[in-house]
């Protein structure tokens, strides 16, 4: 974009920076977490951080999806008292959001797992903790005040779902997560770039060695393990990169419904199927007993050039109606992002991103940040739009850009 069709410069003035200090007060959204995130962590922990599959299509999406749709702003509602609190699979949260799995956390710090769970207790939201977790999942069931939910991972034989759904129900673990869309592993070019037989080049081990606030931080006991899975890796793969390797291999192509029926026999809490998008397997949803759907593409890290979970979830709240529980995940920067969702049918959202920029810049303090600028923007943008309840948040305070520019035409003519 050239300098003279920027809305807030003239000439490059003034110059902006995002904030990329220690003193998390300071951050103003999301953005400033980031950009501290890329000053602390080295570049191939960057690519798997950021990255996405192919051509990056889908990732771009996510965010891209959010800005076709605009508010239409009521004017003259009080909104002196307004709140966003509102019930995440039944229990009261102060807003409806959960932060979503993510795996090898502890790439980004050590204990990155269990600093996650103690941002989200902090605030009052739920914790989503992956098969390709880093940390114990009965450490990260000690963080006090924890709502602790499980994604699940379908590799290997039957015993290894068997033993982690044991141990999550030990665990008091409140809702299973099954993922759906990650059985044949994304083609993430860019991650890979960085790697050779799996490990950094020499060129990023190097930069990696310089960045030592997250060396000090992060590897000063060796590198992670996946220590909810690492017993069933042969013992000469469980070496992190070749143990990750080894899991890829085993995930079961041959998943289907009657897996996720088993499951349903096996496990008696909450269960989410993570990863639809399709209209006919929600419906096939519907039929198979699970508590919710999350609809989502896997941060578009898998299949390249999908539709997005915003794309799909008007249709998906009518094909669901109020028979179970419709998440969404996928590219949540912004509280006003939420928003969004919401008033197109999301009971709940889930946010990756976000929270790990927040995990990478300040531990547990900036994951509870990032969840508080999320929480406040969102609040903000209630009383901008003249809403002052969730229950009042619905499609009518929303326009697509499509339809003003179709609306012109006719106007025009």
């Amino acid at each position: 974009m050239e300098e003279h069709d920027r809305p807030a410069q003239f000439g490059g003035t003034p110059k902006r920076r995002y904030y990329t200090g220690g003193n998390l007060e300071r951050t103003h959204g999301i953005a400033d977490l980031r950009a501290r995130a890329h000053r602390l962590m080295p570049r191939f922990v960057l690519e798997y951080l950021e990255g996405g599959a192919e051509d990056e299509a889908t990732l771009k999406r996510e965010r891209a999806a959010y800005g076709e749709w605009r508010f239409v702003p009521r004017q003259l509602v009080d909104v002196s008292h307004r709140s966003i609190a509102a019930p995440v699979l039944g229990r009261a949260a102060p807003m409806p959001l959960a932060i979503s799995p993510t795996g090898l956390n502890g790439l980004f710090m050590r204990g990155g797992d269990t600093a996650l769970a103690q941002g989200a207790a902090r605030f009052g939201v739920p914790f989503t903790q992956g098969t390709m977790s880093n940390d114990r999942m009965e450490d990260v069931a000690r963080v006090p005040g924890l709502r602790h939910w499980w994604q699940l991972y379908i590799f290997g034989g039957d015993e290894i779902w068997q033993e982690l759904v044991r141990r999550a129900e030990s665990c008091g673990v409140e809702a299973l997560l099954v993922t759906t869309n990650a059985q044949i592993y994304g083609d993430r070019e860019w991650e890979a770039r960085v790697q050779v037989n799996g490990k950094p080049t020499p060129g990023a081990a190097f930069d990696a060695a310089r960045h030592w606030r997250w060396a000090t931080t992060t590897l000063d006991r060796g590198m992670p393990e996946f220590a909810n899975v690492i017993d069933f890796v042969p013992k000469e793969r469980r070496r992190f990169f070749d143990s990750a390797t080894w899991i890829r291999e085993q995930m079961r192509k041959s998943l289907s419904w009657d897996d996720i029926a088993r499951i349903r026999d096996r496990w008696k809490g909450r269960l989410i199927l993570k990863g639809l998008l399709h209209p006919d397997d929600i419906r096939r949803a519907l039929d198979a007993g699970v508590d919710g759907i999350a609809l989502g593409t896997h941060g578009g890290r898998q299949e390249d050039w999908s539709v997005v979970a915003l794309d799909v979830l008007e249709e998906a709240r009518g094909i669901v109606g109020d028979r179970m529980a419709l998440l969404m995940s996928g590219g949540i920067r912004r509280g006003t992002d939420m928003l969004k969702a919401l008033a197109l049918g999301a009971d709940a959202v889930l946010t990756g991103r976000a929270t790990l920029y927040g995990l990478c810049a300040g531990g547990a303090d900036g994951v509870h940040r990032a969840l508080e600028l999320l929480h406040d923007e969102a609040l903000d943008g209630m009383g901008q739009i003249g809403v002052k309840s969730l229950d009042a948040l619905d499609r009518s305070v929303l326009a697509h850009a499509s339809s003003n520019l179709r609306q012109r035409r006719v106007t025009s003519s």
